[in-house]
């Protein structure tokens, strides 16, 4: 899943119009892995190098030390080569470590963007982990207090929902108006004679 530079110029409007509409921060992260899953590679061509060491020493004896060596360098090689192609890579890390790495990102953008801002006004983070497919809105007590969990979960599932039919962008769309309406209605932007009182 990529999104295109006019896709991202459209996501880029939609987050700028819906951070004109509330008071509090609305931040989109949207990052194509949580983690480059640096280990999997090597571990995966570990395993596969002692498999074929094992099967040729119990069906091919003969073979020889060094022979059975190449062959399970070779292995182990071509496995690491094959994990470097990111996709391969991602489909054998186990679901729940990459649902830990992208989380981990989820929440460290948060208290970089709305915890350690200048301005405490509170806050949202939109968060998208498109290798892992994770996506999560995290907001501050406040925020969370007035709108609910129940309302970001439902926005969590209707992005999923049109991501799955085919449209990326769009799915970004309606999430980040969606959750601009429920800040809009809660968090609105003071009017100039607000403002200045």
């Amino acid at each position: 899943m990529k999104l295109t530079k006019d896709e991202q110029a459209r996501i880029h409007e939609a987050l700028s119009r819906a951070q004109a509409r509330t008071h509090v921060r609305f931040t989109l992260m949207i990052v194509p892995v949580s983690d480059r899953y640096a280990l999997v590679p090597v571990a995966w061509a570990g395993i596969i190098a002692l498999a074929v060491g094992a099967a040729l020493a119990l069906c091919w004896q003969e073979i020889g030390l060094r022979l059975g060596f190449f062959a399970e360098a070779a292995a182990f090689a071509a496995t690491a080569l094959l994990l470097e192609f990111m996709p391969v890579r991602l489909a054998l890390v186990p679901p729940r470590l990459k649902q830990m790495r992208a989380r981990n990102i989820a929440h460290r953008e948060f208290c970089a963007s709305i915890l350690a801002a200048e301005e405490r006004h509170g806050g949202l983070v939109f968060f998208a982990s498109l290798g892992e497919r994770y996506i999560e809105i995290i907001a501050d007590r406040i925020v969370h207090a007035r709108v609910g969990q129940a309302a970001w979960d439902q926005i969590v599932r209707g992005f999923s929902a049109r991501a799955k039919s085919g449209n990326l962008a769009d799915a970004f769309i309606a999430a980040i108006d969606a959750c601009a309406d429920h800040l809009e209605t809660h968090f609105p932007k003071p009017g100039p004679s607000e403002a200045h009182a």
